[in-house]
């Protein structure tokens, strides 16, 4: 549990055996500090929901903002996100892994960044019961209640998608379109096709995303004086220029300004 003047809480939680392919990890944050508190998500791709059971909590990106009283599915995350924690804020949020929002909600605007109600989305009101059952229990026991919740929901993995899945070619070097197609004997648009049906983005925007995230990660680890050449060739950047604009395009922040407000910066994926 990380704590930022002894009142700010956020804890990453781990997903236990029989749902790591479904979800990365949980997150959950307690702002007991009596002032808001703002930080910033960085782009993921995935697919997150989002559950509040105290002051609104309020999210903003390229120029739209939302006020989240109770549950709210938001992604694919392609752009970064602003969220402002008011003092009291108790926050959940799942994360979506690979085809598994697909599995779970089916064909609900993948296509697209969308923020909705997940009932919405399901035409249905078991989200809104599942958040006063979560309401109602300590913050220990909501994830243990959430993979309870999911288990009859789940549709079985698409093959399609498990050809995709297993082909755990380097996104940021290798295209893994033309290896699945050459393996399933389907053709490149087909698969092109079926990345962007049971994932919600393209294999290209899934590439620049991971040779991005590969830069972060090494910031993450480097200490004193970054060598923003070597980051870039180590990443698959042809040069400098080219890292910026990608960390313009997910942050609009320059490198050097993420390495300064970073501490206020979150992670969806990984």
């Amino acid at each position: 549990m990380k704590q930022e003047n002894n009142t700010y809480t956020e804890q990453r939680i781990a997903v236990p055996t029989g749902f790591t392919d479904v979800f990365t990890h949980f997150y959950i944050a307690q702002n007991n500090t009596g002032l808001n508190v703002t930080k910033t998500l960085i782009p993921s791709l995935q697919t997150i929901i989002v559950f509040s059971f105290g002051p609104a909590v309020k999210f903003k990106s390229c120029g739209n903002s939302l006020e989240v009283r109770e549950c709210v599915v938001l992604g694919p995350i392609r752009q970064p996100i602003e969220y402002t924690l008011p003092a009291g804020t108790d926050l959940l949020v799942a994360n979506f892994k690979d085809d598994a929002f697909y599995r779970f909600f089916g064909l609900a605007v993948l296509a697209d960044q969308v923020a909705a109600h997940p009932d919405q989305l399901l035409d249905e009101h078991c989200f809104s019961a599942l958040w006063l059952r979560l309401k109602n229990e300590p913050a220990a026991d909501r994830v243990k209640l959430i993979l309870e919740f999911c288990r009859p929901y789940l549709r079985p993995r698409q093959l399609p998608a498990s050809s995709i899945t297993e082909e755990n070619a380097d996104y940021a070097i290798i295209n893994p379109i033309k290896t699945v197609a050459h393996k399933t004997g389907q053709s490149e648009r087909i698969v092109q096709l079926n990345h962007k049906k049971y994932f919600g983005f393209t294999a290209k925007e899934r590439g620049r995303y991971e040779r991005f995230s590969k830069a972060i990660r090494l910031l993450q680890t480097t200490s004193g004086k970054v060598d923003w050449l070597e980051i870039a060739e180590t990443c698959g950047y042809y040069d400098q220029s080219q890292l910026i604009r990608d960390f313009n395009h997910y942050l609009n922040l320059s490198p050097g300004r993420y390495i300064k407000f970073q501490k206020d910066i979150c992670k969806a994926g990984g």
